[in-house]
């Protein structure tokens, strides 16, 4: 697949791009060679390159053939390490994108190491580069030196040094190398972050190889773990790496997306700060990991659990946050970086998350039952660990009556959703699983009593008698896609004649060619303007209740559907607009947790 040129703002859509990264951050390359969005040396720290978000003020890091070029992308079988394709008149060249891991934890990690090869494989080819770093979104002045063949990229919080094995020559603020390679010729740029002890160094290509041999054999090592030997292997595979790409290695941490403010709707104000722990969106990711084996991510978040987000004073939101900072951290502030446009305009561009103070109830169930797939698939819950299950059960028995802000996060006012009563449901079912069947100690009898009780109040006041199907929220009738975690989470038979019509009435309002939305905001105002596209997690939660309902040729055909909406690559962003662009913070977690899920049950409905 050729890239989509850039527009003549100069931005490329959300999807032409690919991710690397090295477990602690990430940077998305475009179809164009061009790095569009990197955060150094951690996901949510402030922005180098970010025209992704502003093509003139953002900063990126181009590199590309210096002729006219169609392009190609793909991976390096099986790894997270990126190929760019050049295909110009007078030879085929290729750059390659990594991030250097090797063994359990990153080569170097104070460099926080890029590393771009660029390798011309037939006839020749000139290249060009320009290395244009934006520190602090665009917003810190920085000052540009040249310390022989090394270039140094100094602002008051974080310096930079760029190695590379052609010259390099200073254009103001920027760093730019014009060059040609023959047949069988390579370059090599590495950037490090230096400063302090660590002092800029090169990159010999000998280096760069070995570097590139280890990060390759790095993550073919850890794919090797998956269990999965099913029809939609290489989607699986791919989705299962880009999910490991998500984590935070030095706590355990897995975030929602690694990028922020990317547009749900070109033009709309819809625009978030993903790069943080969600607990529901990493609950669901250690679920699809254990589905697959990887028990050592499952255990890293449950240390992340145990250290950062133990039942906490009780605060307005609960004892829990429905998200912490990759250190744990619970100020996540939300402000507004005026001075940047937005990814093609669509502003406002934020950081932080203003959601982080909402009340969501929907994370207990999510979280116990993580920690109780932990328990039964991976290695059991320690007795201090129970204790907080316990404290966090006891929590949601008292308090699961009220209303809150709900899975989607409305700013519209709070509400008695479904989905969060339900999942009250799992939080409390799913201790008492655990209690009886380890044998430990718990009010049960108390937890029983809630548990049921929430049970009959779901299905008295939760269904809607004009509509026959389940609804948003109680005593209403608006259909939420949210409904479909119903058969999966094991609270309704997926055969139960109210659960096969619910699924009708959400097929006829929710469903458009096997994509899924949300809910109608114009029927459920979510204090927000605009639209927003289809919502790619609830698509795959679409197809594994169709599996469930025993509709398995329409599944596997939603399913095949939904895998043509996939970049280039094989990933997603959050939505799919109604023309099929990828939409929202990219890739995101849900989407890829939930694909792994709905091929895992395809696949065993199949044979």
């Amino acid at each position: 697949m050729s890239g989509t040129p850039r527009d003549h703002t100069g931005y490329l859509p959300i999807a032409e791009h690919g991710l690397i990264g090295d477990l602690r951050s990430v940077a998305l390359v475009g179809t164009d060679g061009t790095i569009d969005w990197y955060c150094c040396p951690s996901f949510d720290a402030p922005s180098v390159f970010a025209s992704i978000l502003d093509a003139d003020k953002g900063g990126s890091f181009e590199l590309a053939a210096a002729v006219p070029a169609r392009t190609k992308q793909f991976y390096f079988p099986d790894t997270n390490v990126l190929i760019t394709r050049f295909f110009t008149e007078d030879g085929v060249g290729e750059v390659h994108d990594f991030m250097p891991v090797d063994g359990v934890s990153v080569v170097e990690t104070e460099r926080h190491r890029l590393i771009r090869r660029v390798v011309c494989v037939r006839g020749s080819i000139p290249f060009r580069t320009r290395v244009a770093p934006r520190f602090d979104y665009g917003s810190l002045p920085h000052t540009v030196r040249m310390a022989g063949d090394v270039a140094v990229f100094e602002s008051a919080k974080l310096s930079l040094g760029l190695t590379a094995t052609v010259p390099l020559e200073a254009d103001g603020l920027d760093v730019r190398a014009d060059f040609k390679l023959a047949e069988g010729e390579s370059a090599v740029f590495a950037l490090d972050q230096v400063g302090g002890e660590v002092t800029p160094r090169r990159c010999a290509r000998t280096e760069a190889e070995e570097q590139f041999n280890s990060t390759v054999d790095y993550w073919r090592r850890w794919l090797s773990a998956s269990k999965y030997r099913g029809r939609w292997r290489e989607m699986v595979h791919r989705s299962a790496l880009t999910l490991k790409l998500l984590t935070y290695a030095p706590t355990g941490a897995i975030v929602a997306a690694p990028t922020t403010s990317l547009p749900e709707e070109l033009g709309g104000e819809r625009n978030w700060d993903y790069r943080y722990v969600w607990v529901r969106d990493a609950a669901f990711c250690v679920y699809a990991l254990l589905r697959l084996g990887f028990t050592d991510e499952a255990e890293a978040f449950m240390h992340f659990v145990t250290q950062h987000i133990a039942p906490g004073d009780g605060k307005p939101s609960g004892p829990l946050q429905i998200m912490y900072g990759i250190d744990g951290r619970t100020d996540l502030t939300e402000r507004e970086l005026d001075h940047l446009e937005g990814h093609q305009g669509s502003a406002p561009v934020r950081i932080g998350n203003a959601a982080a103070d909402q009340l969501q109830l929907d994370i207990y169930g999510a979280l116990i039952d993580s920690i109780y797939l932990y328990d039964k698939w991976a290695k059991a819950i320690s007795s201090d660990q129970w204790d907080d299950v316990c404290a966090l059960v006891d929590w949601v028995c008292e308090h699961w009556d009220q209303p809150d802000e709900g899975i989607w996060e409305t700013r519209g006012g709070r509400k008695n959703f479904l989905y969060s009563r339900l999942m009250c449901w799992v939080a409390i079912e799913r201790g008492i699983r655990m209690a009886t069947r380890r044998g430990l100690p718990a009010d049960l009898a108390r937890w029983q009593a809630t548990r049921d009780t929430i049970y009959r109040r779901i299905h008295s006041r939760g269904w809607s008698e004009e509509r026959q199907a389940f609804v948003q929220h109680e005593d209403g009738d608006v259909l939420d896609a949210a409904v479909l975690m119903m058969p999966l989470t094991k609270f309704i038979a997926p055969t139960d004649p109210k659960w096969l019509s619910t699924l009708d009435a959400l097929t006829q309002d929710l469903v458009s060619d096997s994509l899924v939305y949300r809910y109608d905001p114009k029927a459920s105002p979510d204090g927000l303007r605009g639209d927003e596209g289809t919502f790619s997690i609830c698509s795959f939660w679409y197809v594994e209740a169709m599996v469930h309902a025993g509709r398995i040729d329409e599944a596997r055909l939603a399913f095949e559907k939904m895998l043509t909406y996939a970049n280039h690559l094989g990933l997603y962003a959050e939505e799919i607009s109604h023309t099929g662009e990828q939409q929202g913070n990219f890739p995101q977690a849900f989407t890829h947790l939930a694909l792994i899920s709905a091929a895992f049950n395809l696949d065993r409905a199949l044979g």
